[in-house]
This record gives C-alpha cells, structure tokens and sequence, in this order.
C-alpha cells in the first residue's frame, strides 16, 4: 500500500472525524462541528469547499455538501462504515 503524506493524512482524518462526530440540529440547514482541530487543516478544508468556518471567532464550522460526499468518499476509501441512520 502506498504511504500517505502526513498533511494529507490530517486532512483526511480531520474530514472522517469531523463528519462522524458532527452534529445536527432539527432546525439547522447542515451538520456542524466544534473547531478542535489544527488551524492550517480547518484552513485547507474551508479553502476547498468542504466546511464553512464562518466569521473567525466562531467555535462552530459547518459541513458543507462537498465535504459530506468528500468525507463519505475516504470513508469508503479506509473501509470505515457509516453511521447507520
């Protein structure tokens, strides 16, 4: 198996653990996160697309679509199931 990059890596597992340790709220329009994770990695993920970290300051980041299919797509890629719904 080819070894993965250590940034790559962190950034990967941020997405996993952010999206299954994410919270949803009836009344929220997308899953959030509490921001515990490295600075230059939240950085990256918001740059991508994937979260949304709103105004700095904010202790939440949103997943946005493109972070949920991104999350479930390495998911499937280290052979982590899902939570089941």
């Amino acid at each position: 198996m080819e070894k993965t990059r250590p940034d790559v890596a962190m950034k990967e597992l941020a997405m996993m653990l952010m999206y299954l340790s994410r919270i949803v709220e009836k009344d929220a329009s997308m899953p959030y996160v509490w921001k515990g994770y490295d600075f230059q990695v939240l950085n990256d993920l918001d740059a991508d697309g994937c979260i949304d970290q709103g105004r700095y300051g904010t202790k939440r980041a949103y997943i946005l679509d493109k972070g949920v299919d991104y999350a479930r797509s390495l998911l499937a890629k280290y052979g982590i199931e899902d939570w089941q719904v």
